[in-house]
Order: C-alpha cells, then structure tokens, then sequence
C-alpha cells in the first residue's frame, strides 16, 4: 500500500515517528515527510537517518498555514502531534486544548481539502472517563476526528487509542533506570498503581493495523498485559542487580488514576473483538434527538469498561521478559548509562 506513497508524520520527532521510520526506510516508499517545530530534534533526526526519503516541515499544528506546505500532495498521514505530559496541560490547559483539539481540526481540515486518502490519529488511554487536562482534550481530540469522519468520503479517519507506551520519552521507566543508575530511591505514587504494558513496536503494530483495516471512524484498542508499579520497580532491580534497593512512596499526583481505561462501560457495548485488539464501531446516529433524550440501552448498565486492572496481570518474571526485550534496556545495559530515546 506505501509503494511509492508520501507519507506524513506529525509530531514525528517523538519516540513514535522515530519507530515508524524503522519500518519505513527501507522500503518502497517514495517520501516520508516529518513535520514538527522542533528544528533542534529535525537536525538531530537529518543527522542520525542521511535518508533522501526524509524531507522535514517546521511548522505548528496550531498554524494552518503551515500545515498546508506539509500536506500538500500527502497520500497518508499519522497524527502523533500532541502535548501529552499530565502536569504540563494541568498548568496550561488552554495549550493542551489549542493544540490537541484545535491543532488536530487543523490537520484533519487540511488532509481533507489535499485529498489524503487515510490518517489515523494516536490517542490515548486518558481520553477514557478523563480526569486531567491532557486526557479531556485528548477525548474532545477523538470526538473532532469522529466528527470530521462523518463528512468526508475521501478522506478515511481513524483513531488509535493506547496507554503508555514502555521506555517511551517521558514516561516511569526511563526515571526508573535513572534513579538505579544514579543509586536513588525510586520515587514511587502507588504500589498498586497498575499499567498497561505496551512497548513501542506494539505501538507501530496497533497504528499499521488500523491504517489497514479500520474504516472512518473506527477506533482501535490493542488488548495489552498490565503490572503494579510493585512489580514494575522489582523487575526493573532484578535487571540491574540492585539488591539493597529503596523506595520513596509519595502517593497518587493530582491528575492520576489508579488504573488505566482503554474502553469505556459505553464503548463495550458495541465493540468487535479481534484476536489481538478490539475495535470501537463507530455510532452513525444523526441529530436524531429522541435517540439521545428518550432511548435507552439496558446493555450499557451490565456492561464493564476495559481496564488495566482487569485485563492480564503480569508478575516480575514475566515483566522482566518484555523489559529485556527494549532497544533501551538493552543498551542502557550495555553503556552503563541513560540513553536520549529519540536516538534509538
């Protein structure tokens, strides 16, 4: 499908856009446009991959104008452009929402006058029942992009919706690494804090099998593992050999949840379950008001939402399997010091 396609990545200086290029530049595609405002990182990225495939776009989702240069002539597209640390969008909330509501409008907006003929959005676990900042612009994010699915036949859209993704930047494992290394205690919220264990190849994986299966307005969830942030820690020292090992408990941060939710009560209710994910279909429903006043779904109040609490449970061995199986454990392992996720 990608043979000799152009393919454009937002935001894709992150650790997702430095995944997908593993998976791309070596193929037949014609072109691979990155698109971000961060020219320190596009050098750095110029420098790293020497493509001629690569071609970089500065520019800001929040700017139309910009995003006109970038998509022009683009037959796909992965929005991964987003503000996406919790205690960040809690101070500045109005950043979050201009850039994770109103910057994906511009995107969608603009694929949808070129003509892109497929774009999935990244979204995350916090978008479900949302308790932050980040997480109600990321669900107001979902429900533009299902919005705009509804009025266009050229452009498909889709979304992929997906808890923290392992050792990528800014996330616990990295700070987790960090403080073993530099011999501190591990500053722990919840031991019994529980999250989806997801690395960034499953990442990839969830995104390329939405761009090929989903139809517009379908929302992927890849069925993931989950551990305690107990388990979490003592995999993590049994990997570095640290026996004499302490922790700082300091409590739930505001804006955190115990567990994760990938599926809401509401969504199972209309769900295709697929070997490895499950797929939200969409609700077609006009501006038929009695249907959302006067209709009602006993099948809602049985259901249950998907969670990280309920879903597998992983213990330390089986944790530690998938944590050696990180590019960045790896190496970390191999230097004996942190590593820039980006550069991986």
């Amino acid at each position: 499908m990608f043979k000799d396609k152009i393919l454009l990545i937002t935001g894709g200086t992150g650790s997702f856009g430095n995944q997908i290029l593993k998976h791309f530049l070596n193929s037949n595609i014609k072109e691979i446009r990155i698109f971000s405002r961060d020219e320190k990182k596009q050098e750095d990225m110029r420098n790293f991959y020497n493509s001629e495939k690569l071609k970089f776009f500065l520019g800001d989702v929040k700017d139309p104008n910009s995003l006109d240069y970038a998509i022009n002539n683009v037959d796909y597209l992965f929005h991964a452009a987003a503000l996406k640390q919790v205690p960040s969008c809690e101070f500045h909330p109005m950043q979050a929402v201009n850039t994770n509501v109103i910057g994906t409008s511009n995107v969608l907006d603009a694929a949808i006058k070129y003509k892109v003929k497929r774009v999935v959005c990244l979204s995350t676990d916090k978008a479900v029942y949302p308790i932050n900042a980040m997480g109600m612009s990321k669900a107001l994010m979902e429900k533009v992009a299902l919005a705009k699915s509804r009025i266009t036949e050229d452009t498909k859209i889709m979304v992929t919706r997906y808890g923290n993704v392992m050792a990528s930047r800014g996330s616990v494992i990295p700070k987790f690494v960090e403080q073993i290394l530099n011999k501190k205690p591990l500053t722990i919220t919840d031991p019994a804090m529980t999250r989806f264990m997801m690395d960034l190849n499953e990442a990839v994986n969830l995104v390329m099998f939405a761009f090929k299966n989903g139809e517009s307005g379908d929302i992927f969830v890849q069925k993931s593992p989950a551990a305690t942030l107990e388990v979490l820690s003592q995999a993590l020292f049994d990997i570095f050999g640290v026996t004499n090992y302490k922790k700082n408990i300091i409590g739930t941060r505001h804006g955190e949840k115990l567990f994760e939710v990938l599926l809401s009560r509401e969504e199972t209710t209309h769900i295709e379950d697929l070997p490895d994910y499950y797929r939200v279909i969409p609700d077609r429903r006009n501006l038929n008001y009695s249907k959302f006043f006067q209709e009602g779904s006993s099948e809602i109040s049985k259901a249950n939402e998907y969670t990280s609490h309920n879903t597998e449970q992983l213990d330390s061995n089986a944790l530690k399997k998938k944590l050696l199986k990180l590019t960045y454990i790896k190496k970390t392992l191999k230097v004996g010091e942190n590593i820039e996720i980006e550069n991986l």
